[in-house]
């Protein structure tokens, strides 16, 4: 029933356009944003086509024998049109499967996208996962987001901050220069983790260039200086928090309660969810950061999880 075809940069535009229109797509899978670290994946991604219709894209790479969707990308299932049925899904899972066998694959990593991020309902291939591939969970990330139009009260101990945050005099502004706040965040990272932020400054920087609307910096200043931040990834229905840091004094001050505040009660109150993402610390999901999660429920954030599914071929 499907012609499969494997992705090349000749498809872009046709990808891109199709991401768009998608039913559960986000900026994520253009092709501009998954490229930019294509020399550290061996990109493998398809489409599939039925009379000559595109009618779903599976961003992806190959890794030995293992196909993954996608380790470069915080989720990344099957990108399903609308006219995409269920036993249309069906045959394209049991196709696709087929086709990565006689290619020389035994195994499929599969991360689904949560269903915030979806424009329609898109769980066709959860379905199919289970019943066509018999699918196992492996990984299991616990993140927090908020229903915006719930208004949950945040805990005191935002509410105070915002408080302490005004009368320090700090002000949130929205800003296209990404460098003092990347310093606050490396140091953050680096003192408390060991670790780096997951895109450099540079890519940053070429991200947002190319994204201006969905990638959007905001941050806490003091008489010039940086002292909070938080990069927002603006995805369809959902606010991401893809980045938040501050400076001790920062910390100390409120700051990033100040920048929340304008952000879920004034700038984007009208978004359905904001997303805080992931909590946890190891690449299974394991590892809850309870302090980080106290931190998140106190603006009313709850949880969701994002699941990650494996099958042998």
């Amino acid at each position: 029933m499907f012609e499969i075809v494997r992705y090349t940069v000749a498809k872009a535009d046709e990808w891109n356009r199709f991401v768009t229109a998608s039913k559960n797509g986000t900026f994520l899978f253009d092709r501009r944003y998954m490229d930019y670290h294509q020399d550290r994946f061996r990109d493998h991604s398809l489409l599939f086509y039925c009379n000559g219709r595109l009618l779903a894209v599976l961003p992806a790479h190959a890794d030995g024998d293992t196909l993954y969707s996608h380790r470069g990308l915080t989720y990344g299932g099957l990108l399903m049109s609308d006219q995409l049925t269920i036993a249309k899904t069906m045959t394209l899972f049991r196709e696709m499967n087929d086709l990565l066998r006689a290619e020389g694959f035994r195994h499929v990593c599969y991360k689904a996208i949560p269903w915030i991020y979806h424009r329609l309902s898109a769980e066709e291939d959860l379905y199919a996962l289970y019943h066509e591939c018999k699918a196992r969970i492996v990984a299991r990330d616990y993140s927090t987001n908020i229903f915006l139009g719930a208004n949950l009260r945040w805990e005191r101990v935002r509410r105070r901050g915002i408080a302490r945050a005004q009368r320090a005099g700090l002000q949130v502004e929205i800003s296209d220069s990404y460098g003092d706040f990347w310093r606050v965040l490396a140091d953050n990272l680096s003192t408390k983790y060991g670790v780096r932020p997951v895109h450099s400054l540079a890519e940053i920087e070429l991200l947002h260039q190319r994204f201006p609307e969905n990638i959007v910096l905001y941050q806490a200043v003091r008489d010039g200086e940086v002292l909070a931040g938080v990069v927002l990834y603006v995805c369809g229905r959902v606010v991401h928090a893809q980045y938040s840091s501050a400076t001790p004094e920062g910390k100390q001050l409120g700051a990033i309660d100040l920048i929340y505040d304008r952000i879920m009660h004034h700038d984007y109150k009208d978004y359905p969810y904001f997303d805080f993402g992931r909590s946890t610390e190891n690449a299974d999901g394991s590892g809850l950061n309870e302090t980080l999660v106290f931190q998140k429920e106190g603006f009313g954030a709850r949880g969701l999880c994002y699941d990650i599914y494996e099958w042998d071929l």
